[in-house]
């Protein structure tokens, strides 16, 4: 059966690529038997960061087991680039085409979640976790590169393949950093994976907004707050009024905008006045111009409700930034030929009834999993964008001609950010997700490997049409630096617990296995959670 798979696959991608290309055809199809062959070894990345489980900036574990799986696969690797101690650029091979691949590799706050099981069943209360799903995508690339470099080693075939993490991703913390100290210069093409729950891609503007996550700290004056309140400036009251200032306002401003915060610190304790008082927001927009009237609205109520509460704006912190992401119209296409010939994986039935438990458990449409592979997906039409999620890639895409391919590892129709979303991402379905993934990544790296016109014709989209009348320029700004110390606090707390957790391959077939978790497990006649879950 294996054998007839990959003979209809052969005949596939000759019929699409013409009679003069069956090099590549061949070439493509030992990519996809290699990357099959290579499926346990892509389970246990998938399994292995996800028992990890580290928010932005910390995802210490992670990197340095990515790193040294790269390094003794033959990469050379750079770590702790442009002050990021958990960035790192892995690269191998010489001369052009450069290509690169990136993955975003943190998670969640209060997202843990034991995986295979169909309702609300945290590993350890109030712990993050993967709770979107980026422990897949360095395993379909990663996989993907290997398969890539085993040919490009016997074919005598020049380029580059680099390899690197989007670190705090959810932070939006790191890319326009990476683009601004150079990491892609000289890059010809970017492949990006991310975890969804179909396999596809898409080309022209996203749906999405870009952003800036700003940090605004107030300075007052301390005092007794019954004994003598009137002695007292309370940066608490400053940041009080600069939401509710934002919250009127935002009656008044564009429906594509999205805009949201926190108070990360708002005092100390209720008898001292807050001498010091921070509100953390995300100003989302469509365009850079929006992006910036946004945030300096922002900026202009702060200083206001400053000036009402007799305090100080101490300083206006960016903690991180995206543009609003445009993919290439020429990688797209060839990128979707091979999700043609690759197509959904297989589910099971085991896959099916986890999948449609969940859905019913948080009363999401009861559709299971995809079985049709979703459309290229073209360009928006300026009515069609209507804001929403963010993603620094947006900022690479700006510079080098990129796209993402979205691969099939999680439900459909989940909240997105949230304990739902972990569960699939340590079972069957990730694995078989990331590999299906792996091979599309794989065959779309030797397209551009040996059709140098497909690399001068992406680049002719990003010149011609993308770039012609909008040209980049960074959200942050020259004084700005990664904020390293987000999450610190919060992974010191939960990482003693977590590390009891880890995933140990050389004992363990798969995480499910380490953790005794029949596959599926849903919710029990009495309703009740298995496992000493949260009902």
């Amino acid at each position: 059966m294996a054998s007839l798979m990959a003979l209809v696959l052969a005949v596939q991608v000759a019929a699409q690529q013409g009679p003069g290309n069956t090099r590549l055809t061949a070439l493509k199809q030992e990519a996809v038997r290699d990357v099959a062959s290579r499926a346990q070894f892509t389970q246990q990345m998938v399994d292995q960061i996800f028992s990890y489980g580290e928010l932005g900036f910390q995802e210490t574990e992670t990197s340095r087991y990515l790193v040294d799986l790269l390094r003794k696969n033959g990469f050379t690797v750079r770590e702790g680039i442009f002050g990021i101690p958990t960035a790192w650029v892995a690269t191998w091979g010489s001369g052009k085409p450069v290509i690169s691949l990136g993955s975003d590799i943190d998670d969640i706050p209060q997202a843990s979640q034991k995986p295979g099981v169909a309702c609300h069943a945290p590993m350890i209360e109030g712990a993050p976790g993967h709770g979107e799903g980026h422990n897949s995508g360095q395993a379909v690339n990663i996989t993907a590169a290997l398969a890539v470099k085993k040919l490009m080693e016997r074919e005598h075939l020049p380029g580059t393949l680099q390899i690197w993490p989007g670190v705090a991703e959810e932070l939006v913390g790191t890319k326009a950093y990476y683009v601004r100290e150079g990491l892609f210069s000289g890059v010809d093409i970017v492949l990006f994976s991310h975890v969804d729950d179909n396999l596809s891609t898409s080309w022209g503007d996203i749906a999405g907004n870009g952003l800036v996550s700003a940090l605004f700290t107030f300075q007052g004056r301390s005092a007794h707050a019954a004994g003598a309140p009137w002695r007292g400036r309370s940066a608490l009251d400053a940041v009080e009024l600069m939401d509710v200032g934002w919250n009127y306002r935002r009656e008044h401003l564009r429906l594509q905008q999205r805009s949201h915060y926190v108070i990360p610190d708002g005092g100390d304790q209720p008898n001292v006045v807050p001498p010091t008082a921070s509100v953390w927001y995300y100003f989302r927009e469509l365009d850079y111009p929006h992006i910036q009237e946004l945030f300096a609205l922002g900026d202009t109520i702060a200083r206001a409700a400053a000036m009402m509460t007799s305090t100080s704006l101490a300083s206006v912190r960016i903690l991180g930034s995206a543009w609003p992401g445009h993919f290439n119209r020429v990688i797209a296409e060839a990128m979707y030929e091979n999700i043609k010939q690759v197509g959904l994986p297989a589910w099971s039935e085991a896959d099916q009834q986890l999948a449609h438990a969940l859905q019913r458990d948080i009363g999401a449409p009861d559709s299971g999993l995809a079985t049709r592979l979703d459309t290229l997906r073209p360009a928006l039409r300026p009515n069609e964008r209507t804001g929403g999620g963010s993603d620094d890639i947006g900022d690479v895409s700006w510079n080098v001609p990129t796209v993402t391919l979205r691969f099939p590892s999680n439900i459909p129709g989940l909240p997105g950010h949230n304990w739902a979303n972990a569960i699939s991402m340590a079972t069957p379905i990730a694995h078989k997700g990331a590999t299906a993934g792996a091979k599309v990544m794989a065959m779309t790296v030797l397209d551009f490997l040996l059709r140098p016109e497909l690399v001068s014709q992406a680049w002719d989209y990003f010149r011609s049409v993308q770039t012609k009348d909008i040209h980049y320029q960074a959200l942050i700004r020259p004084q700005d630096r990664p904020a390293i110390e987000l999450n610190q606090d919060i992974m010191a707390r939960y990482r003693p617990a977590m590390r009891r957790f880890y995933y140990d391959p050389a004992k363990y077939r798969t995480y499910l296995d380490q953790l005794g978790i029949a596959y599926p497990t849903v919710r029990a006649p009495d309703g009740s959670c298995a496992g000493g879950a949260t009902p």
